[in-house]
């Protein structure tokens, strides 16, 4: 007989207002690039290392980085304001982070299960940090996995 164990789910707690005017910070990785993320009751702006997301070059990232606003409920989004503070990597690692980082905050903020649910099912980067790192050299070779050429002779 064999018994399949099922994972519970983690309740998520609905925030005060009070921590809703404070705000809440979230933090997401991908590769090497570690984003923070705060969110807090606003009017609907949205900055990135004191950049507005409108401004965001190039333009397949800033769609990369919305992909969360998207799925999210218009009336959510147009209440809140998002300021996000990115660092480490390349802008693809970072564009990742914050993308993360933005649906994590938006998820804490509401502490609702079917917006979870949602990022879950498009996809599950969004929830989940990339926990890929360099893998360590090693000997006869420059880096993980090249080495020298062996001679038969």
């Amino acid at each position: 007989m064999v018994t399949i164990m099922v994972a519970e789910r983690k309740k998520l707690r609905k925030p005060s207002p009070k921590q809703k005017e404070k705000g809440m910070t979230v933090k997401a990785k991908k590769k090497t690039a570690r984003a923070r993320a705060l969110v807090k009751t606003g009017k609907g702006r949205i900055s990135i290392n004191q950049k507005s997301l409108t401004i965001i070059e190039p333009r397949y990232v800033k769609m990369l980085i919305e992909e969360p606003l998207i799925l999210a409920p218009e009336d959510l989004v147009s209440s809140i304001d998002i300021r996000v503070s990115v660092m480490g990597g390349g802008f693809s690692g970072q564009a990742g982070a914050v993308r993360s980082a933005i649906a994590k905050a938006l998820i804490s903020y509401t502490g609702d299960e079917k917006l979870r649910d949602r990022f879950l099912e498009y996809d599950r980067t969004l929830l989940v940090d990339d926990v890929r790192r360099k893998e360590a050299k090693k000997p006869l070779g420059k880096g993980a996995r090249k080495k020298k050429q062996k001679s038969k002779r």
